[in-house]
C-alpha cells in the first residue's frame, strides 16, 4: 500500500508533457537570480588582472549553484507528476528558498553569505529527504536519499565557508560545489545502494526540452531587460542609440540561432529518444553553457550603452565578444546533440570572432558589439541559405540510443 501511495506521485504515460504554469511560476525566481547574476558580472567591468579572474570566478561559482537548483527541480518534474498538491509544495517551497539565493546572491561572498547557504542547503538536503518519505515503499525512493546523502556531505564546506573567514569562502564554496556536480555525474554512488545514473532515469523528454528552450528564454528576456534599463537610466545621445539598436539586434540574432534547426527540434529529439535521460543530461549541459552565455553577453550590452565611444580596455572583451564565443561553442555541440553533426556555419562565426578579437582591443567597444552583431548575422545568413529549398530535417540524435544493459530498477 505504501509503494502504491508513493507511486501515485509518478508521472503516469497520459501525463501531459508540456510544462505547466507552476513551474512558469517558479522561474520567476530565477528571472531575479539571473539579474541579480548579470549585475554582479557588470560590477566587473572596471576590474584587470587578477581582480577580474577572483570576481567572474565568485560570480560563476554563484550562477552553477542556482544552476543546480534549477536543474534538480526540472528533473523532479519530469519524472513526478506536477500536478499532485505534494509536488507542487515541492516546487512552492523550493522557489521561495530560491528566490532567498537571488535576493542574497549580490552580497553571497560577503555578509549575506550564510542565508545563501542555509537556503541552498534547504534544497539540497532537505527537499529530497521529503520526497523519499513521501515515496515511501517505491523503489524511486532511494534516487532522494542518495541525493541527500551527497548533499549532507559537501554541507560542511558551505556551512564553513559562510561562517568562516571570508578569505577562504571562495575555495570553501568550490570544493562543496565541486563534490556536489561531481555526485551529480557519477549518480550519486553509496555503499550497498550503488549508483542511480541520471542518463537511465524514465522522464518526460518533451517536458524537458519546454524547460531547457524556456530557461533561454528567460536568459534572453534580461537581456533585453538589461538593454532597456540601461539606456533609459542614462543621458540620451545618438551614439547611445545606436548602442542601444545594435544590442537588441545581437539579442534577436542569439534567438534566431538557437531556435534554427537544432533548438526548434530539441522538443522532438528528446520526445523520440530511447533513453530521453541521456540526451536530456547532455542537453541540461549544453543549455548550461548557453545560458551563461547571454548573461555575459548581456553585460557587454550594458558596458557599451553606457561608454560606446569610451577608451578600449581589454578586460570588456570578456563580456563583449566572450560571450559570443561561448555561445556558438555551446551552438555547436548542440547541433551535435541533435543530429550527430557539425555546424559549418557556428564553427565560421566561431573563428572569425576569435581572428578578430585581438584587433578589437584596440578600438572602441561600440566597434566591438558591432563586430559582433556583424558575425552572428553572417551566421544567421548562412543557416538561411543553407536551409532554403531543403525539406525541414528531422533528429537523428546520436545520444540518448537505447543499448543492451540500459535497463536500471530504480529508473
Amino acid at each position: 500500500m505504501a509503494a502504491e501511495r508513493g507511486a501515485a506521485l509518478l508521472r503516469p504515460p497520459t501525463s501531459s508533457g508540456r510544462a505547466t504554469f507552476l513551474e512558469l511560476f517558479f522561474d520567476l525566481a530565477f528571472v531575479v537570480a539571473l539579474a541579480r547574476v548579470s549585475q554582479r558580472f557588470a560590477d566587473l567591468g572596471n576590474d584587470a588582472g587578477w581582480a577580474l579572474v577572483a570576481g567572474f570566478g565568485r560570480t560563476l561559482l554563484l550562477f552553477l549553484a542556482l544552476w543546480l537548483i534549477w536543474s534538480h527541480t526540472t528533473w523532479i518534474t519530469s519524472r513526478y507528476e506536477p500536478e499532485r498538491s505534494f509536488i507542487q509544495a515541492v516546487v512552492v517551497g523550493t522557489m521561495f528558498a530560491s528566490l532567498v539565493m537571488a535576493v542574497t546572491l549580490p552580497r553571497a561572498m560577503e555578509e549575506r553569505a550564510l542565508p545563501f547557504a542555509a537556503a541552498y542547503l534547504l534544497v539540497m538536503v532537505v527537499r529530497p529527504l521529503v520526497v523519499a518519505a513521501a515515496l515511501r515503499g517505491h523503489p524511486r525512493r532511494l534516487v532522494p536519499f542518495r541525493l541527500a546523502a551527497w548533499a549532507a556531505a559537501s554541507a560542511p564546506l558551505w556551512l564553513a565557508g559562510a561562517l568562516g573567514p571570508d578569505r577562504l569562502r571562495l575555495p570553501l564554496w568550490a570544493a562543496a560545489l565541486a563534490v556536489d556536480y561531481l555526485a551529480w555525474a557519477l549518480g550519486w554512488p553509496l555503499p550497498r545502494v550503488g549508483a542511480s545514473a541520471v542518463g537511465r532515469w524514465r522522464i518526460a523528454g518533451t517536458h524537458l526540452a519546454d524547460r531547457h528552450q524556456q530557461i533561454f528564454l528567460i536568459a534572453l528576456g534580461e537581456s533585453i531587460l538589461v538593454v532597456g534599463m540601461v539606456f533609459s537610466g542614462t543621458d540620451y545621445s545618438a551614439e547611445r542609440a545606436a548602442a542601444f539598436g545594435v544590442a537588441f539586434a545581437t539579442s534577436a540574432l542569439l534567438w534566431r540561432i538557437y531556435f534554427h534547426r537544432a533548438g526548434l527540434l530539441l522538443t522532438e529529439a528528446l520526445g523520440r529518444a530511447a533513453m530521453p535521460g541521456r540526451l536530456g543530461t547532455a542537453s541540461e549541459r549544453t543549455h548550461l553553457l548557453i545560458v551563461l552565455s547571454v548573461l555575459v553577453t548581456s553585460v557587454g550590452y550594458e558596458l557599451v550603452i553606457d561608454q560606446p565611444y569610451g577608451p578600449p580596455r581589454p578586460s570588456w572583451l570578456l563580456f563583449v565578444v566572450g560571450g559570443p564565443v561561448l555561445f556558438l561553442i555551446a551552438r555547436v555541440r548542440l547541433d551535435y546533440e541533435i543530429f550527430g553533426r557539425v555546424s559549418r556555419s557556428r564553427l565560421i562565426g566561431l573563428v572569425a570572432l576569435l581572428l578578430f578579437t585581438p584587433a578589437l582591443a584596440r578600438w572602441a567597444p561600440m566597434v566591438g558589439l558591432s563586430v559582433v552583431a556583424g558575425v552572428l548575422a553572417l551566421v544567421a545568413l548562412l543557416d538561411a541559405l543553407r536551409s532554403r529549398g531543403r525539406p525541414l530535417e528531422v533528429s537523428a540524435s546520436p545520444i540518448g540510443r537505447e543499448t543492451s544493459g540500459d535497463s536500471d530498477s530504480e529508473a
